[in-house]
């Protein structure tokens, strides 16, 4: 058979391979897109939704760098919602459903329209290794042979997956689809650490067979907030409800009874699943205490009849899913399309790679997604987007590209993988962002796509919208720095209408643009407006932790006293306290150094030292 050369090969199309050959291609390289059958590639494997609490985030982010993922959503949703708006704008996330098939043909549709990405049906059985430990080809289980200068493994579950459904096992890397042993083998050859993890899916449920007037319906916003900079108005989508309900009492009792008939209780399954994305059964288990678990229905399509059960992911046997399902509010006579089930896969240690997603012992491999130990769509398109682009970067003799975590949640994502040795699939939070109050969604490009257009993977249309953007911004603060804010409506002390920006209840852009109609004449978009509400707002706190970073060599010496008592340190998260209660560490340096120890703990832990000592000083004065 005839061999192919490429300069990277991409093995796996889904959200992480995407990304990853998309930026490689836009480095101007040969790419081939290896997947086990091209219609499958871009496929939403469960909830069909994008973003959320921090994920939100990621894709804003991954669209500020150039990538796929916010234009297939926004070109695809069917519901957008923005999560968390009675808090600070640090931490609201937007979330969209999607058309789970509309995602995946749109993505095929993008793909197919960059000219040098290759798309080949296949599986990888091998990598060609020489003796400098430097990646030479990918070895197809046909025989066939791709040449190229680095590979870039985005296998997600497939890797050694299997599917479990109640007691019965079957290989598998999502329902209806096979997995793939060879390359774990050759992983284990290569001296690849690897390990075990496990995920699951719900149970799809007709919609025709749910009672939705007992429930609580969930519309979307008025005014849809896009996922890419580059969608407009998106006020004209056409938006479907999706509807709230609860498990009862009895479907605890169901679950507890049946607990033996699952792989997991049963000690079929050796990976661990996401402790933040619970099964039924690990809540039954966990949170006894409790009566109900809320339930999210979400249609899969606008006139979709399958409703997604988010919040009831199972492996029990598909009788028992119906007898349990049954017994939960406004589905007493429902009907089970598809049994959810788990997915047991292999993953490789996160800790053997290096910032730029690099095989530590073998040039030119890179691996991004779930083959890393994360969960999520959004997670995994963040390290095809940076692995990408490193693998391309480092093919053209340029230097890498790592962004920190005080530029982005991909940097904190990725900082955080590669130091630790996950026990669980790992999930973004805007709680393991320290600088969170910086890495806003609304401000993702103006923060990354300067970025992007230094390292040639922009585009003309994203260099215009955010030039635009940047002028309108400008233009807007100027507008507010000359407008002087009325006495009359509240003597705060603000003397500007920038000032009051920073008041704790702003007034609202309708009254100020009811105050000065003149600048709702300058026909700058609301979000332009509210970027620089959330800039003033939070200008004291950037300036505070831009001196955080710049302290980072102090801090690495700070002493930590051997009487500190880390149970007294409001924030710190458990796992957290107890790394440090059981290692006790010496320094600053050596706690941040802790797997368990994220540098989002290491901040409150340096605030809560300087309280400590201050108090210690004061009883001493005394």
């Amino acid at each position: 058979m005839p061999d192919f050369n490429f300069d990277v090969v991409v093995v796996g199309g889904g959200h992480a391979g995407l990304e990853a050959a998309a930026v490689a291609a836009r480095r101007g390289l040969r790419i081939a897109l290896l997947n086990l059958s091209a219609d499958s590639i871009g496929r939403l494997s469960c909830n069909p939704a994008i973003g959320g609490i921090g994920k939100g985030q990621l894709a804003r982010e991954i669209d500020a760098m150039g990538g796929l993922m916010g234009r297939i959503t926004d070109q695809t949703a069917i519901q957008f919602r923005m999560l968390n708006t009675s808090k600070g704008r640090a931490v609201q996330s937007p979330r969209a459903q999607c058309d789970r098939e509309a995602y995946e043909k749109y993505a095929q549709h993008l793909i197919a329209q960059i000219e040098n990405i290759t798309v080949i049906e296949g599986e990888a059985s091998d990598l060609l290794i020489d003796d400098q430990r430097k990646v030479k080809a990918v070895v197809l289980s046909d025989g066939r042979s791709l040449k190229c200068d680095a590979a870039i493994l985005t296998t997600g579950t497939f890797l050694e997956g299997v599917l479990h459904e109640g007691l019965q096992s079957t290989e598998g890397g999502r329902a209806g689809e096979g997995s793939s042993h060879p390359l774990g083998q050759t992983l284990r050859k290569l001296k690849v650490p690897v390990a075990r993890l496990k995920t699951g899916t719900p149970p799809r449920i007709a919609l025709d067979s749910v009672d939705v007037s007992v429930m609580t319906e969930q519309p979307g916003d008025e005014q849809p907030s896009p996922f890419s900079f580059l969608s407009g108005d998106l006020s004209g989508t056409e938006q479907i409800n999706c509807w709230l309900t609860k498990t009862t009492a009895r479907t605890q009792e169901i679950v507890r009874a049946n607990l033996s008939k699952t792989a997991m209780y049963s000690g079929r399954i050796e990976g661990k699943g996401p402790r933040y994305c619970p099964s039924l059964e690990d809540k039954a288990v966990r949170f006894a205490d409790r009566d109900a678990h809320t339930i999210f229905l979400e249609p899969e399509a606008v006139g979709s009849n399958i409703l997604y059960a988010n919040g009831i992911s199972t492996s029990l046997p598909a009788d028992v899913q119906l007898e349990f399902v049954r017994t939960c509010i406004g589905l007493e006579s429902a009907e089970i399309l598809q049994p959810g089930y788990a997915v047991e896969y292999t993953h490789v240690a996160p800790r053997c790679l290096l910032p730029t997603l690099e095989y530590r012992d073998a040039s030119g491999l890179y691996f991004a997604g779930q083959i890393c130990g994360t969960s999520g769509y959004e997670e995994a398109a963040a390290q095809g987007l940076m692995a990408g682009l490193n693998a391309a970067l480092s093919i053209q003799g340029q230097q890498p590209c790592v962004l920190q975590r005080h530029q982005a949640y991909i940097g904190v994502l990725i900082d955080d993988l590669v130091v630790s040795d996950p026990s669980e699939p790992y999930r973004m939070f805007t709680s393991r962002a320290e600088h969170r109050l910086l890495l806003r969604q609304d401000n993702a490009d103006l923060r990354l796509t300067p970025i992007a257009q230094q390292l040639g993977i922009s585009c003309s249309e994203r260099d215009a919208v955010l030039k635009e953007r940047q002028q309108n911004l400008q233009v807007a603060r100027a507008a507010l720095l000359d407008k002087p804010y009325p006495l009359q409506v509240a003597n705060s002390g603000a003397r500007t209408l920038l000032d009051i920006c920073k008041q704790p209840k702003f007034i609202g852009w309708d009254e100020v643009f009811e105050l000065h109609p003149d600048l709702a004449e300058l026909d700058i978009p609301l979000r332009d407006w509210q970027t620089i509400e959330a800039d003033v707002l939070y200008s004291g706190y950037a300036d505070r932790q831009q001196a955080w970073v710049s302290r980072a060599k102090n801090r690495e010496v700070v002493q930590i006293p051997k009487d500190f008592d880390y149970q007294q340190v409001q924030g710190l998260r458990a796992e957290a306290r107890t790394c440090l209660q059981e290692r006790l560490p010496s320094t600053m340096g050596q706690a941040g150094r802790m797997a368990g120890v994220t540098p989002a703990d290491l901040a409150i832990l340096e605030i809560a030292l300087v309280r400590w000592q201050r108090a210690r000083k004061n009883l001493t004065d005394v």
